[in-house]
């Protein structure tokens, strides 16, 4: 659970640092930006900033964010009813950005959140810079992180499955409760 002063502050500073990489944000963007806290109550640590720009039954397009040194949770996207699961391309925008995948461990610049070490199993460290992307194939476990300057990317993806995303760490509640805001609100 996240109180609300909390995720209006994460989703400012979100806010703030899109429009400093450059990109235009309308009000009705600004208003649609979201937080995920993976419901283990320390958001700037295990968390990250979600924009929707726009999805259909087929595809869609976000802009992500995570502030310094955050980390979104290892997670793999499974396979739902006859569809595959999503299929995901990154593409940095701004700041610093470390990706784990499958693969020897190659880990040098990002860390493991203290206390996590069995909920983050891939050490292998992809760093993209603004302009890089990586594309994650249906199901392929993943987990990301910023540096010091935080990270801001773009996700394009097939059908969003979000709520079904499955976890490494058993504590994750991939639903965002937010403490003192109207259920209708977020």
């Amino acid at each position: 659970m996240i109180k609300l002063e909390e995720f209006k502050e994460v989703c400012q500073q979100s806010i703030a640092m899109i429009e400093a990489a450059g990109l235009f944000l309308t009000p009705e963007d600004k208003a649609q930006m979201t937080a995920a806290d993976f419901g283990l109550n320390h958001i700037k640590k295990e968390g990250v900033q979600i924009l929707t720009l726009f999805q259909t039954e087929r595809i869609a397009g976000k802009i992500l964010v995570l502030l310094p040194y955050q980390t979104e949770p290892e997670h793999w996207h499974p396979t739902v009813g006859d569809d595959a699961g999503k299929e995901e391309v990154i593409r940095a925008i701004a700041g610093d950005l470390y990706f784990y995948i499958p693969g020897d461990d190659t880990m040098e610049k990002g860390f493991i959140v203290e206390g996590k070490e069995s909920c983050y199993t891939l050490r292998h460290e992809v760093e993209l810079l603004p302009g890089e992307q990586l594309v994650l194939p249906a199901g392929t476990k993943h987990w990301f992180q910023a540096g010091e300057r935080g990270a801001v990317m773009y996700s394009f993806s097939t059908t969003v499955t979000d709520l079904l995303d499955q976890f490494t760490d058993p504590a994750v509640v991939r639903k965002t409760i937010i403490e003192g805001a109207p259920e209708s609100s977020y």
